[in-house]
């Protein structure tokens, strides 16, 4: 788990085994439609019809074949990879031939890719040049506040019922052990103020388990972020 405040300078709040590696399962959609974008804005062009129906298939509603789809457009885990050096991710690697999602990453990874969407406005970085535009950004954040509602779960439970959010959720079961991965990232909006989280787990019995961990996680984080910044009772 890490968890960073955006209005605290993107200061790093809460972690646990930041470093560790799981499988991705499906929140390497936001990295593949990073990756498109990145390319479509070296290409100078703008995505096209179909680029976007997968786009918002593929995040929205976590369509496999849109993913698919765009895995391949991108160029699969070569051009992944090529993405994620570009936008400053050092230990993810994409995963071999069609499973996109096999690929390898940490929760440390996964906020730098959180950063590199939700930051507003132009990039303060030297990579700025090479990192998405404003208007690529944008629209990654306006699909991941869309999921269909049956998604709504992860790290949208630290917040307050109500309160803004944009995520992309993850889930598989492994064939070789019949255990879960139960993956969430995404922005949360509380008392004001915005947290950039990654939890991810492995191992889970079940599907529900496995939601249950990442969402006490992604609670007890913010909860002990939130209070932290909460004026003092005079």
């Amino acid at each position: 788990m890490a968890v960073l405040d955006q209005d605290s300078g993107n200061q790093e709040i809460a972690s646990y085994r930041p470093d560790a590696t799981f499988d991705t399962a499906s929140i390497i959609k936001v990295g593949i439609l990073a990756t498109l974008l990145l390319q479509a804005q070296d290409e100078h062009r703008e995505l096209t019809a179909a680029e976007r129906r997968d786009a918002e298939a593929m995040i929205r509603t976590s369509d496999n074949e849109a993913a698919n789809s765009l895995w391949r457009a991108i160029g699969e885990a070569e051009g992944l990879d090529a993405a994620n050096e570009r936008l400053g991710l050092s230990s993810t690697r994409g995963g071999p031939g069609i499973s996109w999602g096999l690929t390898q990453t940490t929760a440390t990874d996964q906020v730098k890719l959180l950063r590199a969407v939700f930051s507003r406005g132009p990039m303060a970085s030297a990579r700025s040049p090479d990192g998405l535009s404003q208007v690529s950004r944008a629209y990654i954040r306006d699909l991941m506040g869309q999921v269909a509602q049956d998604q709504d779960w992860g790290v949208s439970a630290a917040g307050p019922q109500g309160s803004r959010w944009a995520l992309k959720n993850g889930w598989v079961q492994r064939s070789t052990t019949g255990l879960w991965v139960i993956n969430s990232i995404g922005q949360v909006t509380v008392h004001g103020r915005r947290y950039l989280v990654s939890v991810l787990s492995g191992g889970n019995a079940s599907m529900e388990s496995g939601i249950s961990l990442v969402e006490r996680a992604a609670r007890a984080a913010i909860g002990a972020a939130s209070a932290h910044v909460r004026p003092w009772p005079q």
